[in-house]
C-alpha cells in the first residue's frame, strides 16, 4: 500500500488530501473538480481504474515491523486522577489507549489482535474527533494489509493512462529495433538463438503485449544477474510495484536507481518523480518536494519534472507555482495537451476558491481553447466537464463527458462521473445506476465505481448491497488511507444495519 506503518496523526484537518489530489500525485490522467472521487477526503474525482496483484510481488509478511504511533497515550489527552486516586479516562483517552495497545501488537506481528484494538479505538472515539478517527482507521487498514489480500494488477486502461502522463520516461518508450528480443525463425520454423538474453527486454516485450503480470518477475531476472539493463529493470520493477500498491517494495528499487550516478540522468529523474509522488501519497510533502526539486536540478530539460511538480504544487495550494511549472512543461513540450488542460484546471480552482467571477470566465475560456487545439485529448473534456458541473452548466458538462466516452470508450470512471451528473442534474437514479453499472461492466477493477455504487445504495437504504460494494472497493484500494476511508464507509453501513435490526427501524431511502 502507499503508506507502510500505523501512524499517529492523519494530517491537516484529519483527512489529508482529497481523492482528486492523490490521482494527481500518482501521475495518472484524472477527473478533477466537483464530482465525487479518489482518496483522502473522497470528495473529488480521478480517471482510470485500479487495483493490484502480481505473482512476482513482494512477500508481505516481512514488511512494517515498526509502527510510528506512540506506545502511550498522546500528550494533551491524558488521564485524570479521580476520587480515591482512581484514574477516570474519557472516551478519547480510552480510544488512544486501545490504539497504543494495537501498535504494540502490530510491532510484534500480531495483526489480528492489532485490528481488534484499532476497531475498539474507532468505537470509543467521539465522532467529532475526525483527526483521531482518521488515524485509527488508517492504522487498522495498515494491519488489514498484512492479512487481507494479494496485490492485484490494475486494469490495462489504468496502466496505459499512467504511462501516458510521462513523455521523458525511457522505460515506457517502445522498443527499438535493435532491442527486439523475439526469437528469429528459419524457413523450417526452427528457433534460432535469441539475439540478446535479457529479462528487462523480455519485460519490455510483455509491456507492448499488455501482458503486465509477467513484468515484475522478468525485471527481477535482470536484476538478479546484474544485467546490462540493471537501472532500467530496477525502475520498471519499482513502477509496477507502485501500480500494484506495494510502495514498500518499490522504494528500495527507486533508491538504488537514484543513487546510480552512472545511470542515464532521465532514469534517475524519473525515479525521483515517482518516489516524490509516492511520498506525497504518504503525506510527506517535504520529502516529496525535495525529490522533485532534485529531479529539476539534475535534468532541467525534462518536461515530466515540471508537469508532475506542478501537480504537487496544486496539492500544496501553491497554484501560482503550479502554473509556472505547467508553463515550463509546455515550453519544453508544446504538444503536451495534458499539461495545458491541467494548467487550465489549476487556474480554474484558484478562481473558484477565490470566488473570482472574471477569473472563472477566463479559465472556462481557456478550457475551450484547449479542447479546440487538442480535440483528441480526453482529459481536456473531462476537466472542462468538472468545471462546468461546478458552474451548474449540466447540459454542456454531459456533452463533454460524451466526448470523453467517444475518445476513450473503455474509461470506466468517465461513466461513473456521467452517472453522478444524472443524479445531480436530473435526479435520474435509474440512469445514474445504469451508467455506474456500465462502468463496472467495462472494468471490474474500477474501485471508484464500487465505492460510488455503495454510497448510493446506503442512501437507498440497501445496506447489505452497500457493504458488498464497499468490500469490493476495499479489495482494489491503492493505499492504506484509501482502505481506511472505505472501511469507515463499510463500518457506518454495518452500524446502520445493526441499529435498524435492534430497533426495528427502516433506513431512510432516496
Amino acid at each position: 500500500m502507499a503508506a507502510s506503518k500505523p501512524v499517529e496523526a492523519a494530517g491537516p484537518g484529519g483527512g489529508g488530501l482529497a481523492r482528486w489530489q492523490v490521482a494527481l500525485a500518482v501521475g495518472a490522467p484524472l477527473l478533477l473538480g466537483a464530482g465525487a472521487v479518489f482518496l483522502w477526503s473522497r470528495q473529488r474525482g480521478r480517471r482510470g481504474a485500479g487495483g493490484r496483484g502480481d505473482a512476482g510481488g513482494p512477500k508481505r509478511n516481512s514488511e512494517r515491523k515498526t509502527p510510528e504511533g506512540r506506545a502511550s497515550p498522546a500528550p494533551g489527552g491524558g488521564h485524570q486522577e479521580g476520587p480515591g486516586g482512581r484514574r477516570d479516562m474519557n472516551s478519547l483517552d480510552r480510544a488512544q489507549a486501545a490504539k497504543n495497545k494495537g501498535n504494540k501488537y502490530f510491532k510484534a506481528g500480531k495483526y489480528e489482535q492489532a485490528i481488534q484494538c484499532y476497531t475498539e479505538a474507532i468505537s470509543l472515539c467521539p465522532a467529532e474527533k475526525n483527526g483521531d478517527l482518521a488515524t485509527f482507521y488508517q492504522n487498522r487498514a495498515a494491519a488489514f494489509e498484512q492479512l487481507n489480500r494479494e496485490p492485484l494488477m490494475p486494469s490495462p486502461q489504468f496502466i496505459k493512462s499512467y504511462f501516458s502522463s510521462f513523455t521523458d520516461d525511457i522505460i515506457s518508450q517502445p522498443m527499438l529495433e535493435g532491442e527486439k528480443s523475439d526469437e528469429d525463425k528459419d524457413k523450417e520454423g526452427e528457433a534460432l538463438e535469441v539475439r540478446e538474453h535479457s529479462g528487462y527486454l523480455k519485460a519490455k516485450q510483455y509491456m507492448e503485449e499488455e501482458n503486465y503480470d509477467k513484468i515484475i518477475s522478468e525485471c527481477s531476472k535482470e536484476i538478479d544477474t546484474q544485467g546490462k539493463y540493471l537501472a532500467e529493470a530496477l525502475l520498471l520493477r519499482a513502477t509496477f510495484y507502485l501500480l500494484i500498491g506495494s510502495a514498500n517494495a518499490a522504494k528500495p528499487d527507486l533508491d538504488k536507481v537514484i543513487s546510480l550516478k552512472e545511470a542515464n540522468v532521465k532514469l534517475r529523474a524519473n525515479a525521483l518523480i515517482k518516489r516524490g509522488s509516492m511520498y506525497m501519497q504518504q503525506q510527506q510533502p517535504l520529502l516529496s518536494t525535495q525529490d522533485f526539486n532534485t529531479a529539476a536540478d539534475i535534468d532541467p530539460q525534462n518536461a515530466d519534472v515540471y508537469h508532475h511538480r506542478g501537480q504537487l504544487k496544486i496539492l500544496l495550494d501553491q497554484v501560482e507555482e503550479a502554473v509556472a511549472d505547467f508553463d515550463e512543461c509546455i515550453r519544453l513540450r508544446p504538444e503536451s495537451a495534458l499539461a495545458q488542460a491541467q494548467k487550465c484546471f489549476a487556474l480554474y480552482r484558484q478562481a473558484y476558491t477565490g470566488n473570482n467571477s472574471s477569473q472563472i470566465q477566463a479559465a472556462m475560456k481557456g478550457f475551450e481553447e484547449v479542447i479546440k487545439k487538442f480535440p483528441k485529448c480526453a482529459e481536456g473534456y473531462a476537466l472542462y466537464a468538472q468545471a462546468l458541473t461546478d458552474q451548474q452548466q449540466f447540459g454542456k458538462a454531459d456533452e463533454m463527458y460524451d466526448r470523453c466516452i467517444d475518445l476513450e470508450p473503455d474509461n470506466a470512471t468517465t461513466y461513473v462521473h456521467k452517472g453522478l451528473l444524472q443524479l445531480q442534474w436530473k435526479q435520474d437514479l435509474d440512469k445514474g445506476l445504469e451508467l455506474i453499472s456500465k462502468a463496472i461492466e467495462i472494468d471490474n477493477k474500477c474501485d471508484f465505481a464500487y465505492e460510488t455504487m455503495g454510497t448510493i445504495e446506503v442512501q437507498r437504504g440497501n445496506m447489505e448491497k452497500a457493504i458488498d460494494m464497499f468490500n469490493k472497493a476495499i479489495n482494489l484500494a491503492k493505499s492504506e488511507m484509501e482502505m481506511a476511508h472505505l472501511y469507515s464507509l463499510c463500518d457506518a453501513a454495518h452500524a446502520q444495519t445493526e441499529v435498524a435490526k435492534k430497533y426495528g427501524l427502516k433506513p431512510p431511502t432516496l
